[in-house]
């Protein structure tokens, strides 16, 4: 009796864990579903616009610009979702457009919630990510590389080209969501004694972290 109760809890049990590695955005029941923001601004609460009314252009997004404004590492990207892309609504995919000026990095963040393709248009890139075991897969790509991020590990990019490089990424969820390790874990309130046992800093120093990190206080 023992032994038949510890074979069904196993395969409950790996059953589960199936389940969780299949998991992703939900399959569409309908072939497409343009949110009606009229009816609610969160396109997730949204019904689906009458297909009557759906038009081409519902399904082109014509605003991936050339970047014009970097980031002090380097970095321009244009997230593109359901948010301002309501063509993508339940399709369960999205896409960044990201420029890295020279020398320029894209810092070590994680989509927690969809696994990336890189598509390199131009410039020259290093490139790679880390395993659960820490271990590093990275290379130095180029125009018409592809480089694959898997779900939840922690990933990274360098120009280390001599021009601009410009990348286009694709998700397989409509929200990959996007954690970025330095200001996850210097701008977001962590204790300073846990940092400083952490990463062997002194205060001064993730007081310095602090500042290049912590979200700015709007002036009112």
């Amino acid at each position: 009796m023992y032994t038949k109760i510890l074979v069904f809890l196993f395969i409950n049990f790996f059953y589960f864990f199936h389940l969780l590695a299949l998991a992703s955005d939900p399959d569409p029941i309908q072939d497409f579903c343009i949110p009606n923001t009229k009816k609610s601004k969160s396109i997730f609460l949204s019904p689906c616009k009458n297909s009557k009314l759906v038009t081409p252009d519902d399904f082109v997004f014509s605003r991936l610009k050339p970047a014009e404004n970097f980031t002090d590492t380097g970095l321009a990207a244009v997230s593109v979702n359901p948010s301002i892309f309501p063509g993508l609504n339940t399709l369960g995919m999205s896409f960044v457009h990201v420029d890295l000026n020279i020398s320029g990095i894209n810092p070590p963040h994680f989509h927690p919630r969809a696994t990336e393709i890189a598509y390199i248009l131009r410039g020259k890139v290093y490139s790679g990510f880390v395993d659960s075991s820490n271990r590093v897969f990275s290379k130095v790509i180029g125009p018409g590389d592809v480089m694959i991020f898997p779900k939840g590990l922690v990933h990274f990019m360098m120009n280390v080209g001599e021009t601009p490089a410009t990348i286009f990424g694709c998700f397989n969820s409509q929200n990959p969501g996007n954690v970025k390790i330095p200001s996850t874990i210097f701008g977001s309130g962590i204790n300073d004694e846990l940092l400083e046992k952490a990463f062997g800093l002194n205060i001064k120093q993730i007081v310095v972290m602090r500042r290049k990190f912590f979200p700015k206080k709007i002036k009112r």
